[in-house]
This record gives structure tokens, sequence and C-alpha cells, in this order.
């Protein structure tokens, strides 16, 4: 599904990808972790196109297609999700209105009928469910006055509802309090534990690899990956660091 072959890039001339190759296939779940600074959130979003991140090397196929010459509305088209690891607020703009229009461009790049406002609205009570949100929550202005465990659940009501073939999360785990991560992971695993489906989770620690059991874990240092392993992987890093296991 996803194929990275020895990506490089800079950021304001500072390179930060040093030559990371990775191969995500459908059906896995794939875990990078390493440092401040490794450069995990700067590969979720070169995979997810935001400006000033410039590719000075290597290639990056999404399903066969040349991912970095999609601009980041076609990535999303194709079944590209990107989890930030702080959502945005949208003052003025309802989540409910929010969502309809981003499935339904999303949709028309496809080639696809808009949802109607009944499908729509049956569709995110749905993916609403799943991760226990109010859909009065739904109705407010986007993450405007959420706290960090509702905006993260709000952002993963937005994946159930896109439906992506790859989701990208970085940091999801970021300010989730034991009950928010529960939710959120048992809400990944509902939404994109599935055959034609991938997941590369970016995170710093084991807590939520104990709800998303990875396939893979990789140790992302210096721009590359320095090693990868199964899920014992991540316990190792839990318990030693990652200088002792990435040297």
């Amino acid at each position: 599904m996803l194929q990275i072959d020895n990506l490089s890039n800079e950021i304001a001339g500072k390179a930060i990808l040093k030559g990371l190759s990775l191969t995500v296939n459908a059906g896995e779940i794939h875990a990078i972790m390493g440092p401040n600074g490794a450069g995990k959130s700067t590969l979720a979003y070169t995979l997810g196109g935001r400006p000033g991140y410039e590719v000075t090397g290597g290639s990056v196929a999404f399903d066969g297609a040349d991912l970095l010459a999609m601009e980041p509305h076609e990535r999303a088209a194709a079944g590209l999700f990107l989890g930030f690891q702080y959502p945005v607020e949208i003052p003025g703009v309802s989540n409910v209105q929010f969502l309809r229009e981003a499935l339904n461009a999303q949709r028309k790049g496809r080639g696809e009928a808009p949802l109607s406002g009944g499908e729509f609205l049956k569709l995110a009570k749905e993916k609403a469910g799943l991760l226990r949100m109010d859909m009065d929550m739904l109705k407010r202005p986007v993450n405007v006055g959420f706290s960090g465990g509702e905006k993260k659940r709000a952002e993963m009501v937005q994946m159930g509802i896109l439906d992506p073939r790859l989701a990208i999360l970085d940091e999801t785990d970021s300010g989730l309090d034991i009950d928010a991560l529960r939710i959120c992971g048992e809400g990944i695993n509902a939404i994109m534990r599935k055959p034609n489906k991938a997941v590369l989770l970016i995170t710093h620690y084991q807590r939520l690899l104990d709800y998303v059991k990875p396939d893979f874990v990789h140790v992302l240092a210096g721009g590359r990956i320095v090693k990868s392993g199964g899920p014992e992987l991540a316990l190792e890093l839990e318990q030693h660091g990652y200088e002792a296991v990435a040297a």
C-alpha cells in the first residue's frame, strides 16, 4: 500500500529526513517511535503534503501511484488521512458542516455522488457512537472549547466518516487521560483494523500500543529508521530508552 524508498527532505534549508525507507502493506499497523527531533512528525507532514516540507530525494508510492506528485486534497481523496498532534480550532464552522463538506469534496474527487443531509447525519451518528461522542458536540464549532481529549475523539470521528485506506496518526495519545486513551484506541481499531486498511501510528509511549496492537514497531532516529521489530520492541524502548536500542 505505502512504499517509502530512501526519502530525504529539508525544512528551511535544514535536512530532517535522511534516506528513510519503509513498507506498509494493507492490513498492517506500524508504530513509529523515537526521540524528540528524530523526524517523526516531519515524516507525517511530508506524506500529508504540508507546504514547506521540501523533498530532496527518494520516492513515495501509495497504491502504486506517486504520492509526492499529488496535491494534499488529491492525497486525501486517494484515501490518506493525517491525524494531528494538536488539532486546530475553526471558529464559526460547525463540526457537522466541516465534516460533510470534507466528505463530499473527497467523494467528488473520486467521481462519487455527494451524500444528502440525512445520509450524512446517519453516518456521523454511527461514527460518533464509536467514540462515545454526543451528536450535540458535533454541532459546535470545530474544536472550539474542546478539551485535549475531546479534540482527539472528534478527530477520530472525522477519520471514521472519511473512511481512509491509510491513516497516519501523529501522537494521537498526546494529552489523553486513561479513559480517553482507551476510547480512542478502541475507535482506531473499529475504524482501521481491516484487511484493506493500514495505520502508521506515531507515538512516544507504549501506552497507546496496549490498545492498538502494532504488527511492527520502528525506531526513527536521525532522520532514518534505525531498528525494526515486533510489539516487543516497544516494551524494550519503554524499559531501556532510545539510546540503548538504537545504538
